[in-house]
This record gives structure tokens, sequence and C-alpha cells, in this order.
């Protein structure tokens, strides 16, 4: 073996450790910058967002038992507070529907993606509407006796991700589920405000989240 070979192999062996310990490197920056970001997760603790239906507003409700059917026309109106000091919310997809006896009866309806500041309040105020929904033969009856009582309890539910941001650093997606019991006394028109035809219901309730 020539002089030069020797000299090739021996760069070529130089090469290889630089690459290795660049790696070394590498790697244990990745670690430290894992660390620290888990460090800062850890102290911060997001808290959940608080959402509270604030007032439901009826069009239309009608269910029928011959077929079974439900027709429901509203618009909710929906805040929710961030309670996090350092760390700011994006909201994602966020699905708003309406759901009765533990069935879905609106179709969903897309809120705007927004982004949510520190202590910060968002509103939203969407439409929930459902056509000669198919609903269980137990469901309709169900509504038609609360209907004669004079109160009906439908909930109102999200279905969305959310990321957490803390300084420029931004989380991954994470689900988000929203239940919001709302509780409509139509027998008792002190709880209600007539807007035209419609009904508007002030309801103030605090909603489930889970993330």
């Amino acid at each position: 073996m020539s002089a030069k070979d020797k000299d090739c192999g021996h760069h070529d062996d130089d090469y290889q450790q630089f690459l290795r310990r660049l790696g070394i490197v590498l790697l244990i920056l990745i670690i430290i910058l894992g660390l620290i970001i888990f460090i800062i997760w850890a102290v911060l603790r997001p808290s959940k967002p608080h959402f509270i239906l604030q007032d439901v507003t009826v069009f239309g409700l009608n269910a029928s038992s011959s077929p079974n059917l439900l027709s429901l026309s509203l618009q909710v109106t929906i805040s929710s507070r961030n309670p996090n000091d350092r760390i700011g919310i994006y909201y994602l997809t966020m699905d708003v529907y309406g759901a009765y006896r533990g069935q879905q009866v609106t179709l969903p309806t897309l809120l705007p993606s927004t982004y949510q500041g520190h202590r910060d309040v968002v509103v939203w105020s969407p439409f929930l509407s459902g056509d000669a929904v198919p609903v269980a033969p137990d469901v309709a009856l169900s509504l038609q006796q609360d209907r004669n009582v004079g109160a009906v309890l439908f909930n109102v539910k999200i279905d969305g991700q959310v990321k957490w941001k803390v300084g420029t650093w931004i989380s991954g997606r994470y689900h988000l589920n929203v239940n919001c019991p709302a509780f409509i006394k139509f027998g008792n028109p002190d709880h209600a405000i007539a807007i035209g035809s419609a009904m508007k219901f002030q309801i103030v309730q605090s909603c489930n989240v889970e993330v």
C-alpha cells in the first residue's frame, strides 16, 4: 500500500469520527432541549379553558312519532376563558352540535379557528339546526313528554382540537371535548325573552371540559 493510500484511509477514519461526534453532540442538544421544554411545561402546567353556555335562542322545535323525526333550529352563545397567565391556546377544528338523550339531533357547525391569549375570553354564537332527523322511538316520545311538562334538557357539545403556546413554542394537537347542559324551561315565560317568533333563554351554565 502506498503512502497516499494510507493517508486517504487516515482521513476517512477522521471523517467518520467527526460524524460520530457530531451525531452525539446533536443528540445531547436535542435531549437538553426536550428537558427544558418538559421542565417549562411541568412548571406552568396549563389549565383547561373554562367554557360557559350563555344563552340559547330557540327558533323551532318539533317532534313526530310516525315516523320518529325531530326538527330543531336554535342559536347558542358560548364563551371560553383562558385561565392561564403564561400559556396561549390555539383553537383549531371545532365542531359544535346539539344532542338530546345522548343522540345528536343537529348537524355539526364548524367554529372559526382562533387564538386565545393569556386570560382572554372568546365568544361564539353559532346556529344549530337539524331538519327531520331520524331518532329512536323513545327519544321522540321523551321529547314530547318533556315539552308537555314544560322543560327540556338539551346538550350543546363541542368536538375539537387545541394547541398550547408557551413563548414561541407550540405544542402538538390535543383533543377537546366540551359538554354544556342546556335546561330550557318552555313553560316559564319569566326565563325567556321573545324575539319575534323565537324565544331566547338565559342559561349561564358552566360546561364540562376534557382535554
